[in-house]
């Protein structure tokens, strides 16, 4: 099976990101009270042996399946530092109560903060595609050993082509991470034709 997408493809797969995700960082926004931006997204297409490439140096992460509507996982990338500012900020702090080692406070403050913009990314997702969508719960994992072999093991698919969508996503000067989408490849030209079909028809 052909693997590439065409670039028509690829156009259409960053505006609908980039309209989701818009819709996120809206979220994120409200929940730390601080103006948050999000880049225009970066949109390749990735063998599945690579896509741990990025988690090198981060140390924890969030992941989001779709249980509805569509397949594929969202996982937010956070340096253990932005984790400690990000919940700082949701409790009404300013970033910068950040001493300590990583907490089941900071994970649980990541795993929502992550569920309440997948939520409404998901939603602008079922709008422009036409399809009910819904989420699983967050799962958080601080990166070591076993939970990469855990992150490995939720891309043992058949697929071995994934679509990787990557956005660099900063709050003021204190948050500088990358939020990644992976989406198999035949997934996601499923998702251009119901986007297609969607417009056309509204």
């Amino acid at each position: 099976m052909d693997q590439a997408l065409s670039n028509e493809q690829i156009d259409t797969i960053g505006e609908i990101a980039n309209i989701s995700m818009g819709n996120s960082a809206t979220t994120l926004s409200m929940m730390v009270n601080r103006k948050v931006d999000i880049t225009t997204p970066n949109v390749s297409v990735i063998k599945r042996s690579e896509s741990l490439d990025d988690y090198a140096k981060t140390c924890v992460f969030v992941q989001i399946h779709y249980v509805k509507g569509l397949t594929g996982n969202n996982v937010l990338i956070l340096k253990e530092n932005d984790v400690k500012v990000m919940t700082d900020l949701m409790m009404g702090g300013d970033g910068t109560n950040t001493a300590g080692d990583i907490s089941e406070l900071h994970l649980s403050a990541a795993s929502e903060a992550m569920n309440q913009m997948m939520g409404a990314s998901a939603t602008s997702l079922s709008m422009m595609l036409g399809v009910p969508t819904d989420i699983s719960t967050p799962i958080v994992n601080k990166i070591d050993v076993d939970s990469v072999k855990i992150f490995e093991k939720s891309f043992e698919t058949e697929y071995e082509f994934f679509v990787k969508i990557a956005f660099r996503i900063t709050i003021g000067d204190l948050i500088d991470s990358v939020m990644v989408q992976l989406y198999p490849v035949q997934f996601a030209r499923e998702m251009c034709a119901k986007f297609m079909a969607n417009e056309a028809e509204s």
